[in-house]
């Protein structure tokens, strides 16, 4: 409650004064009209000073407030408010004082009965009162917070408030994505503007490293003219020097984005393609890169760490430096063929004037001036076919005409940069970090695996990877989580449905025969699965990584293939040759203390599932990678077996108006298991499984009870245009 008694006391001592003034005035003039003053005592009346009445405005409503406000006074009628609760005394002598002033004159007596009214009523106050209480009021007022001075320096000032203008209404012509532009706009609100390339319209030295990491973009494997240098030069002028400002930090958000997460997103390449999203924070490269020593250094840390890649880059720029001396050109015309002889039928061969050009380019050392298309020819054509990608026929067509006449320097080099662009998809931390960065790296084209601790290879084997076409092993990283020895082979519904199904629509026991089993889960779906043993399509060991394609690796039965250079016959899964060391090398980072050994996980061979789980996850990359540097420094190129560099190569060579970058949906693997058998075909049973896998679907018994990822969810980027 509030306490009014304050406000009450203030007000009944005005009254008091009033009063009293109204009784002092109404008896003086009584007096004064009923016993006139004598010349002696209007003399002394006149010798005897007088106090003048206090100039104040008449009393308002205002000063009557019930409440008293506990905020200091700002007004003339407050201050009034105060002084009367305090002294009410001289106030009322105050009043008294100057009634007699007013005796000699009639007027007095007339107006001093409207004195009570002007208690409580609202009188206008004089024009004279007015101003005086106004000027009091404005210095009674706290004085308003003046504005900090800018930090901004005079000769940037101008340039200053053009970028608040241009930011503020053109910022989206500058950045078209939104977490960039509200970035930028934070970055230079924080800075008042101030900017950050130059500094009294010279380039400062954060501007002038950006510009050279900018324009050296091609020693990455990137396009220089997809991060265009505006002309400083040639900007004098406040407007001139904030759109220079505005398209360098532009162009070198670009080159942060793309140096980390690539010219273009890996679900442009393929629909078989997994890796985890790094994206960079536009904020934290702003504050990197402008507060760097050395800002050029700063920004090529977007690149990928990775010892491949830098070894890469590398070998581009010696590649670059080399000259190969004049290409001799082989002229287009007919093509050329050699048709070997067969029994009765005579060899067939073709005379043309530019075989001896062809003999010389391809190193055909026999009949050097020769014009005849014969078989040392067409073995050199046909070799050389093979190293370029081209089906080996031994047949000289316009294709491989126009391979022949691309230096091999330019072939190589597009084959690094894509490799390059390859490695900005994976992980900037392909290991486990609490075990020493230990991570498996498996490489399609080159069919190796390894398995990496501390920086170096730890261990080593060949692997057996998916056919090209639909059966091609997908890029993916994912954690192995454990091993399964004596694995049950559930064959995938992808196998069943193209598979088995027409199989045994053609031979009703062909299942029977290779030691499967068939029957129905309960809701009416179609399993089928291959129980432990030698013979199993996995063999012994299946280490486990679960992913949304549905692919691991294994052991295998068919240990003949891996004497074999090319390895290319699997349904996307990759077969390990030794993978009980395998085992062992994983199970001893993992598990230091246990001392596995291959003899120990051999011992564990049966009949019977047995999972050896992983404390800590170990990391799986699957990489596509073309070109590499091996342990000697020594570029190695392998053969284009699933097509990704060319696809890859075309994309990044005809993206005019087209955002690479954009996420591509697409459908995502089905899970769906058939229902429907060929006619005469019956089933043995219903399924049941071993008691811990009753009730589960079939990603859980692939992997053994692991939860089926979710849907990938892709949200169509919108696509922007620089």
């Amino acid at each position: 409650m509030r306490d009014h008694s304050t406000g009450r006391r203030g007000f009944e001592g005005v009254l008091m004064a009033v009063a009293a003034t109204f009784l002092t005035v109404s008896a003086s003039s009584a007096i004064a009209q009923s016993t006139p003053k004598s010349a002696s005592d209007l003399a002394i009346d006149a010798a005897v000073p007088v106090p003048q009445p206090v100039d104040l405005p008449p009393p308002s409503i205002a000063d009557f407030k019930p409440e008293t406000v506990a905020a200091p006074a700002t007004s003339t009628d407050t201050k009034t408010e105060a002084k009367i609760e305090s002294t009410p005394a001289s106030d009322t002598k105050a009043a008294t004082t100057a009634a007699p002033e007013a005796a000699p004159t009639p007027a007095p007596t007339a107006a001093a009965p409207e004195a009570a009214p002007a208690a409580t009523a609202t009188a206008p106050a004089t024009e004279p009162a007015k101003e005086p209480a106004k000027e009091q009021a404005t210095k009674d007022q706290p004085a308003e917070p003046q504005k900090a001075a800018s930090t901004v320096p005079a000769a940037d000032q101008g340039v200053a408030d053009k970028l608040r203008e241009t930011i503020a209404a053109k910022g989206s012509r500058y950045f078209d994505r939104k977490a960039e532009r509200a970035a930028v706009e934070k970055f230079y609100e924080a800075r008042e503007y101030a900017p950050v390339w130059t500094s009294a319209g010279a380039l400062t030295a954060a501007g002038k490293g950006v510009i050279a990491r900018l324009k050296d973009a091609a020693s990455d494997g990137l396009d220089p003219t997809d991060y265009p240098v505006p002309d400083f030069a040639a900007a004098t002028s406040p407007e001139t020097l904030a759109e220079a400002e505005l398209r360098l930090t532009e162009s070198m958000m670009d080159y942060a984005r793309q140096a980390q997460s690539g010219r273009m997103h890996w679900s442009q390449a393929s629909a078989d393609i997994q890796y985890p999203e790094h994206p960079i924070d536009p904020a934290e490269v702003l504050a990197n890169v402008t507060t760097a020593k050395d800002a050029s250094a700063a920004l090529d840390s977007y690149n990928p760490p990775h010892k491949l890649y830098k070894e890469l880059k590398k070998k581009l720029a010696q590649l670059r430096g080399e000259s190969e001396g004049p290409v001799v050109k082989i002229a287009e015309g007919e093509t050329l063929r050699y048709v070997p002889a067969r029994k009765k039928r005579q060899a067939v061969t073709m005379d043309d004037p530019r075989v001896p050009q062809l003999r010389a380019k391809l190193g055909v050392a026999h009949n050097p001036d020769s014009t005849t298309y014969d078989a040392d020819v067409a073995d050199a054509v046909r070799k050389f076919q093979r190293s370029a990608d081209l089906k080996a026929t031994g047949v000289l067509d316009d294709r491989t005409v126009k391979a022949m006449n691309t230096p091999k320097r330019d072939r190589t080099i597009d084959t690094i940069v894509v490799n390059m662009e390859r490695w900005r998809w994976v992980p900037r931390q392909l290991g486990a970090a609490s075990l020493g960065n230990a991570y498996v790296i498996l490489n399609i084209p080159d069919y190796t695996l390894k398995l990496m601790q501390n920086g170096g290879q730890v261990w080593t084997t060949r692997v057996v990877v998916g056919k090209p076409g639909k059966h091609a092993t997908p890029l993916l990283t994912e954690t192995m989580k454990y091993i399964t020895v004596n694995p049950t082979w559930n064959v995938p519904p992808s196998i069943i449905n193209n598979e088995y199904l027409p199989a045994l629509a053609q031979d009703p026991t062909v299942l029977d025969r290779m030691g499967l089993k068939m029957s129905r889960n309960r809701d009416g779906s179609i399993h089928i699965s291959q129980p432990p043993g030698e013979a199993n399509a996995l063999g012994r060991i299946r280490f486990n990584f679960p992913n949304k394609f549905l692919v691991y690796q294994h052991d295998t039965p068919d240990k003949n293939l891996f004497g074999r250079d090319e390895r290319a016959f699997s349904h996307g899964c990759m077969r390990v040759q030794n993978p009980d060391q395998y085992a062992a090398a994983l199970l001893n980072i993992t598990m230091p203390e246990k001392d596995y050994t291959p003899a120990k996980i051999r011992s564990m061979y049966g009949r019977s599932e047995v999972d050896l789980k992983f404390p800590t996850a170990i990391p799986v990359n699957i990489t596509y990678q073309t070109a590499f540097v091996d342990d000697d420094g020594k570029l190695q190129l392998r053969k284009d077996i699933y097509g990704r560099d060319a696809a890859m190569m075309a994309l990044l060579r005809n993206d005019k108006g087209k955002n690479l970058e954009a996420v591509v949906a697409h459908a995502q693997p089905s899970y769906a298991r058939p229902t429907r058998l060929p006619p005469g075909v019956n089933v043995a049973g219903d399924y049941t499984g071993s008691a811990p896998q009753q009730g589960l679907n079939f990603f859980e018994r692939l992997f053994g009870g692991q939860q089926a990822p979710p849907p990938q969810e892709y949200r169509r980027q919108q696509r922007y245009t620089r």
